[in-house]
This record gives C-alpha cells, structure tokens and sequence, in this order.
C-alpha cells in the first residue's frame, strides 16, 4: 500500500426494530475508544462503555424498548 493511501475504514452499523425494541448500533473498529451508549439498563451501558473504550473503537448503541418485562429484550438483540 502506498503510504500517502488512506486504508478502508472498518466499520460496521446495524438497526432493528421489533413491536417491542429498537437498537442501533455503529462500529468503528479502528477508533479511538469513544463511546456513545444509552439503553434503559446502567449495567449494560456501563460494559459497552468499557469493551469500547479498553478496546480502542468507537461505539454508538442506542436502544429503546419495553424492559418492564425483564432485560432480555435488549440483552438478546445486542448478542
């Protein structure tokens, strides 16, 4: 590769949407640990934040939904 070529970005994003969530997620894999996590369960965005920052890529998750009936929902869709 020449040295003045910019390599391709890795990245990758993803939505969904059910009846009863929605998420969306955008991955940079070679960032710099910035994060920008917000669902409905503190613990869940306190280790997004962590697995991004220690491993050095940006990562957006967004999620919404009903969790009144339990966590899972989200849980399962960020898997």
């Amino acid at each position: 590769m020449d040295m003045n070529q910019h390599p391709v970005p890795r990245t990758a994003s993803q939505e969904r949407k059910t009846a009863e969530t929605a998420i969306r997620v955008q991955w940079t894999l070679d960032g710099c640990g910035n994060n920008q996590i917000k669902t409905l369960i503190p613990f869940l965005d306190h280790m997004l934040n962590l697995f991004g920052k220690h491993g050095f890529f940006d990562l957006t998750v967004e999620a919404t939904g009903d969790i009144e009936n339990g966590e899972g929902d989200e849980e399962e869709m960020d898997c």
